[in-house]
């Protein structure tokens, strides 16, 4: 993968998970009701044309093919990687007479004609987009009149802690000023003010979609705050080794370029016990959106 937008499938096919498979299945078993949940806001009839935007690897598109006996699915992403490998699983799967595959930046949608399809989806994409204005503007042209926009973001802001003795909802008060070190690769690469995945509640989506044109529009929004040991033991190996998304490091490599042998060392023995017990808070919020042009 020479393209450097392939990253994004780095990220989704292995850094992600950190290469543990367990944590892979995890992941996909918490992401087929957030599929569920997009596609029933879509409230397809079965021969509609969809356009999955950011497909991924295919999980919302593949999906909405179950529903769709007679209609078709546009799986649109900016890495070819991916749509290499979401083309290659739908030959694997006999469906690509009722599959496209459209390299596509979302702020444009520059190949999808005007009025051309019934519904669009995108699942966690809007954060990595800097222009959501414009996007929105895109989808809204491309949708048909009565056509439906469903989709998932996280709400990262909301769990975004600018409190300084907070890591990822642990308390590192006694290693602060290492910590703070390792903060700041972090800020550095992603702002809370300008990075696209951090500068925006539920609110600057509502009305952005406004802005857009849209008259109808719907809003779920999932919010949560409760202790970490509520999902079990901590991972430490998972802890340090998985990447929050494609554009920031893992914590051990983070560590690595900032941190001494010793004060690596440090950390290690202090954070290490409290994240296998689930010592610290989980800040959660996510959006279901949906919208009628």
């Amino acid at each position: 993968m020479s393209d450097t937008r392939d990253k994004w499938a780095k990220w989704l096919l292995e850094r992600r998970h950190g290469g543990d498979e367990d944590r892979l299945k995890q992941t996909l078993e918490w992401l087929v009701p957030v599929r569920a949940k997009v596609l029933e806001n879509c409230a397809l009839a079965g021969d509609e044309t969809l356009l999955d935007i950011g497909c991924g690897d295919g999980l919302i598109g593949f999906g909405a093919l179950d529903q769709l006996d007679a209609g078709k699915v546009i799986f649109s992403d900016i890495t070819q990687g991916l749509l290499d490998i979401v083309e290659k699983l739908a030959t694997d799967m006999n469906v690509t007479d009722r599959c496209e595959f459209v390299l596509a930046d979302t702020t444009t949608l520059t190949p999808i004609a005007d009025n051309s399809v019934d519904a669009v989806t995108l699942r966690s994409v809007l954060i990595y987009v800097t222009d959501k204005l414009s996007a929105f503007k895109s989808i809204h042209r491309v949708l048909k009149p009565d056509g439906v926009v469903s989709f998932f973001e996280p709400i990262n802001r909301f769990g975004h802690s600018e409190q300084r003795h907070l890591l990822w909802g642990y308390d590192v008060s006694p290693i602060i000023a290492i910590t703070d070190k390792v903060k700041a690769v972090f800020n550095a690469i992603q702002p809370i003010d300008t990075d696209p995945m951090l500068n925006f509640d539920e609110r600057d989506l509502i009305t952005l979609m406004e802005q857009a044109g849209f008259d109808e529009i719907h809003l779920e929004l999932r919010t949560e705050i409760v202790p970490l040991n509520q999902y079990g033991a901590g991972d430490w190996e998972q802890f340090i080794h998985v990447a929050g998304n494609p554009k920031i490091p893992t914590l051990s490599e983070a560590m690595e370029q900032v941190l001494t042998p010793s004060e690596i060392q440090q950390m290690t023995n202090y954070l290490r016990p409290k994240v296998e017990a689930g010592d610290g808070t989980l800040r959660n919020a996510i959006a279901y959106i949906w919208a009628v042009k």
